[in-house]
């Protein structure tokens, strides 16, 4: 805000903050009555004509209060000293609302669905990125002597099972074998690597052409080089979008195509993408979310983002999407409170 002082910042926040609870515009009377400002009307009033000069505030009626602008949003958020953080019982709750998740789909969806009732906007919350999984263990279960279960589990609580159908039956001891085989090659390594290392554990063993052994690992690696190498597609867990529908007038008539912007995944992982900074919330207003979407239906929002992850590793990223008109301290709180919690839950099991 340049030179504005602190009592101008303060007209400022309570405008915002009247606004964002009352949806109405606010007039010079009205601060003054509502929040302790200590001044008198006609000062509220010369700061409010120097922050609608300043571009901080606008008039969108005549004879109306006044409503913040995007850049009046953006220094209310930049000048956020502290947000608020949880009390110890809502702490609380949401840890164990997350933990009592039965594996990892269970507890993306708890999450998202949490995150939308906190904030009443949309969630959004992307899958672990698989690059950046490490394999926890793997598990080899013979179903058949000729036919084996394989089960993936990373340290971002993914797991796939996969079947192995074997030229050759593998008795007992073949069996353990077999398994200290794959886990030594795959165990502590990201999935990258994990795949180059069990493709080469396959070519080291060529030459052992026919030994039922030998067999079973080419089998198994073409199996699991399939289910670790990365998939371009990202998948995407979305809750609360009919809040959306609570705040129509915000968006001035565009919620349709807000909500068409929204189906294409691809605007909404590229908001996430550009958050990757572990453990800090990033907030994008109006036409900032436009310029990193990359898609203009998005101008009117605004994005609160952030990571989830273990203190070594960011699994992907998550967020809510709403109007400009936001509970930004609320919000972000929100946020962070529960992108810490699925990082402690995933991070553990």
């Amino acid at each position: 805000m340049g030179g504005t002082d602190d009592r101008r910042f303060e007209v400022l926040r309570a405008i915002v903050a009247d606004f964002v609870s009352t949806r109405e515009p606010i007039g010079s009377k009205t601060l003054v009555d509502r929040h302790n400002l200590g001044v008198s009307s006609a000062t509220v009033r010369n700061d409010m004509a120097v922050l609608e000069a300043e571009g901080y505030i606008t008039q969108p009626h005549t004879s109306s209060g006044r409503i913040p602008t995007e850049k009046g949003y953006r220094e209310f958020v930049d000048r956020l000293e502290v947000v608020k953080p949880m009390s110890n019982p809502e702490r609380r709750a949401i840890l164990e609302f997350l933990d009592s998740g039965v594996d990892l789909d269970d507890v993306l969806r708890r999450a998202v669905r949490l995150l939308a009732q906190l904030t009443r906007q949309v969630a959004v919350v992307q899958y672990p990125i698989l690059s950046a999984s490490t394999v926890r263990h793997l598990e080899v279960v013979a179903l058949t002597p000729a036919r084996l279960l394989l089960v993936l589990i990373t340290d971002s609580g993914r797991v796939d099972q996969r079947i192995v159908e074997l030229g050759n039956p593998l008795d007992d001891h073949q069996l353990t074998q077999l398994r200290d085989l794959l886990g030594k090659a795959l165990e502590g390594k990201r999935l990258s690597a994990a795949s180059i290392a069990v493709a080469d554990l396959a070519g080291q063993l060529a030459d052992a052409a026919g030994a039922p052994l030998a067999d079973a690992v080419g089998r198994a690696a073409t199996v699991l080089v399939e289910t670790l190498v990365e998939h371009r597609e990202e998948r995407l867990l979305t809750g609360g979008t009919a809040n959306l529908t609570h705040n129509t007038a915000d968006f001035g008539g565009s919620l349709r195509s807000v909500l068409e912007a929204l189906e294409e995944q691809v605007v909404v992982l590229k908001l996430l993408a550009a958050s990757q900074d572990a453990g800090k919330v990033t907030v994008r207003i109006g036409h900032e979310t436009e310029v990193v979407s990359g898609a203009e239906q998005m101008a009117g929002t605004s994005v609160v983002t952030t990571t989830y992850g273990t203190m070594d590793t960011v699994y992907g990223g998550m967020g809510v999407l709403g109007p400009t008109r936001m509970d930004y301290p609320g919000t972000m709180a929100s946020v962070a409170a529960v992108a810490l919690y699925i990082g402690e839950v995933l991070g553990t099991r």
